[in-house]
C-alpha cells in the first residue's frame, strides 16, 4: 500500500507477532490489515499462505512455500523480521473465467520481472463448478508507477481465447486515475463498475 511506512510495517509485525505468539500458532499463516491514513486495524487471519503470495515473495526475495515447509518438517524458517528486507513493488492480477468453455489458445507474457501462475493449457476445458479464477499474473519492479506499466504490458500479452476473461476490466482498473493514484479503499471496485 503507498501510505504504509516502516513504522507502520514495524507495528504489524509486532501485533501478528503477538497474535501468533498467544494462539500458539506454528507453520505458516497470513494476518490481513485495512490502512487508513496513519491508521492500521485487523482484518482476518487465514492458517495458510494466502493466494497472493507471490507478491511478498517478490518484494521480499523470499521463496514463502519452502519456509512453509521448512516450518512444518523442520520447525524452524530462516528468516526473522530483521534479516527480511522490503524492496520494490508488485501486483498480482487475477484472472477469472467469466464463463466455462475450452481454451483454444493460450499466450503466456513472460520477461524479467513476470510470474504466471495457473494450470490452463490448450484444450483446457473450463468448468462452471469451481472458483472462477483461472490464473495469476504477478509482477516486481523499482516502483509502483513501474510495476503497474509493466502489469498493462503483460495483460496486452496475455492471450486466453475460447473463455472469457475479465483481462480487460483488469486493464480498466490499471488505467483508472484513482488506481494510479493509491488513494482509494475497498469500495472502489463497487464504485467503479456499479457492481
Amino acid at each position: 500500500s503507498p501510505g504504509v511506512t516502516d513504522e507502520m510495517r514495524s507495528k504489524m509485525y509486532a501485533g501478528a507477532k503477538n497474535l501468533f505468539s498467544a494462539l500458539k500458532y506454528r507453520g505458516a499463516g497470513t494476518i490481513e490489515f485495512l490502512v487508513t491514513g496513519n491508521n492500521f486495524y485487523f482484518m482476518e487471519v487465514n492458517a495458510r499462505v494466502q493466494v497472493e503470495h507471490p507478491v511478498s515473495e517478490f518484494v521480499s526475495g523470499i521463496d514463502i512455500i519452502r519456509q512453509q515447509i521448512l516450518a512444518c518438517i523442520k520447525n524452524k524458517v530462516n528468516y526473522n523480521n530483521q534479516n527480511v528486507q522490503i524492496k520494490g513493488w508488485s501486483i498480482e492480477a487475477r484472472i477469472n473465467a467469466k464463463a466455462p468453455g475450452v481454451v483454444t489458445k493460450l499466450e503466456v507474457p513472460g520477461g524479467m520481472g513476470v510470474r504466471f501462475d495457473s494450470f490452463l493449457y490448450n484444450g483446457y476445458k473450463v468448468l462452471p463448478h469451481y472458483d472462477s479464477m483461472v490464473a495469476k499474473l504477478i509482477v516486481y519492479d523499482d516502483t509502483r508507477n513501474a510495476a503497474i506499466k509493466k502489469l498493462l504490458r503483460c495483460l496486452d500479452e496475455l492471450v486466453i481465447e475460447g473463455v472469457p476473461t475479465n483481462i480487460e476490466e483488469q486493464k480498466q482498473i490499471l488505467n483508472n486515475k484513482k488506481f494510479i493514484s493509491g488513494n482509494f479503499g475497498t469500495s472502489f471496485y463497487e464504485e467503479y463498475f456499479g457492481k
